[in-house]
């Protein structure tokens, strides 16, 4: 299943004003990255990651349209999935998309690392 491109480009309007966010395919859908730390993503699987944190009250998991997140059968801590209902309004999408802007803004900012990848040489036979 692809990400959902309308939400997409809803993120990407309600991020507008900031110029530290990057994208980023990942987890099969497309993560919006702030001050170089993962906010929130289009899953491909469906819905909206958000990231709250480790510290989130347990009440945040519990709210309507929302769940844990798992990946390869592990719990990823401090990411909810918000089901499309959750998110279906401006409102909802604002508050979530506030949520995981409030939760990066209190980590320290993340320097874009540069990549490690070498490249490959050609050798030449003689």
């Amino acid at each position: 299943m692809a990400y959902d491109e309308a939400v997409v480009g809803r993120i990407r309007t309600l991020l507008s004003d900031r110029s530290d966010v990057h994208e980023k395919k990942m987890f099969g859908g497309l993560c919006f990255i702030v001050r170089g730390h993962m906010c929130c993503a289009a899953s491909g699987r469906g819905g909206l990651l958000v990231r709250v944190g480790p510290d989130a009250p347990a009440s945040v998991f519990k709210e309507p349209y929302a769940s844990t997140v798992e990946m390869r059968g592990r719990i990823m801590s401090g990411f909810v999935r918000v089901a499309p209902d959750g998110y279906r309004t401006a409102s909802g999408l604002k508050k979530w998309g506030t949520r995981a802007i409030d939760c990066v803004a209190a980590l320290p900012k993340n320097a874009k690392k540069p990549s490690t990848k070498k490249k490959a040489r050609a050798t030449k036979d003689k």
